[in-house]
């Protein structure tokens, strides 16, 4: 195993565990939202966002335990977003990481309470960090108002917003990047930035700022090729949604292998915006490539 998988392993576990020990807290006033949170949430997915907020924290050689929160808020946001994004208003999806979706086990109305839920338990955690931990006051509410920009109409709600409206619509090239860098992008953005907002460098906020918009759209264009060739058995949801709602995507537009070379354009690019010296990204640039040589 290389150091940059071993790494990856311990904090996966991390992440896991992490989240395990903060949804696990009694609440009899709220049990069964509390437990429609905890479906989803627990339901596995590869925790990309929390990872790379504690990839670009070794980048900037800021201890994993200090990222917890960061982390956690960046899976929140995920994942409720994922809850509003396989309702019958939006993709209308019956599976989601090999499990009947969100809303087919606790119905629609408490489906939507749980990622609303799960949004605003994102926005604690980081406020908690303005509490008792080793950033300032000024650099946490730089990085709440990074991820409030990049989770809400300005970033993932305007991409979504978008992307309902492209459905049985043409789109160009650019068009379509447009979507998925606010629908995908921002949140891989903002989970990049994360521990540069927080330490107050804004140099690397800015280059990691670049890293995750390419990061984002080569996630999002192997995501789209996967919807046309992937095993819905391995992938743990649906695949030819995106042919059934005539959605705009990358292999409908420029073919299946033209897309294949638009992503490792963008992980080019991805690598030449952290600058020449690579030595200590190669977590985030381990989760580059995996994110790109996935089939599911």
């Amino acid at each position: 195993m290389t150091p940059e998988a071993e790494w990856m392993a311990v904090a996966r576990i991390l992440v896991e565990k992490w989240i395990q020990a903060d949804l696990d807290r009694p609440n009899p006033m709220a049990e069964r939202i509390i437990e429609a949170m905890r479906y989803s949430v627990l339901a596995g997915g590869k925790r990309l966002r929390p990872l790379l907020v504690l990839a670009a924290g070794d980048y900037l050689r800021v201890p994993l335990e200090s990222l917890r929160l960061p982390a956690l808020a960046l899976e929140y946001i995920h994942t409720y977003s994922l809850i509003h994004d396989d309702l019958p208003a939006m993709d209308n999806d019956d599976l989601r990481r090999g499990k009947p979706t969100n809303h087919k086990v606790f119905g629609e109305a408490l489906a939507i309470l749980a990622g609303d839920g799960l949004l605003n338990e994102a926005f604690l955690k980081l406020s908690e960090l303005g509490v008792d931990s080793e950033f300032s006051s000024g650099n946490v509410l730089r990085a709440l108002r990074g991820l409030a920009r990049a989770s809400g109409a300005e970033g993932l709600i305007a991409g979504q917003t978008l992307d309902l409206a492209s459905e049985h619509q043409e789109l160009s090239l650019a068009g379509l990047q447009t979507v998925h860098g606010r629908k995908t992008g921002a949140l891989f953005q903002a989970a990049c930035q994360m521990p540069a907002w927080l330490t107050g460098n804004m140099d690397a906020a800015d280059r990691l700022h670049r890293f995750g918009w390419h990061f984002g759209l080569a996630f999002q264009i192997v995501d789209d090729i996967l919807n046309v060739v992937g095993d819905a058995a391995i992938m743990g949801k649906s695949t030819g949604t995106d042919s059934n709602l005539s959605k705009a995507t990358y292999p409908r537009l420029v073919g299946v292998e033209a897309s294949w070379m638009m992503a490792r354009g963008h992980v080019q690019s991805a690598e030449e915006a952290l600058g020449p010296d690579l030595d200590n990204a190669q977590r985030l640039l381990s989760l580059l490539r995996q994110a790109v040589n996935r089939v599911a």
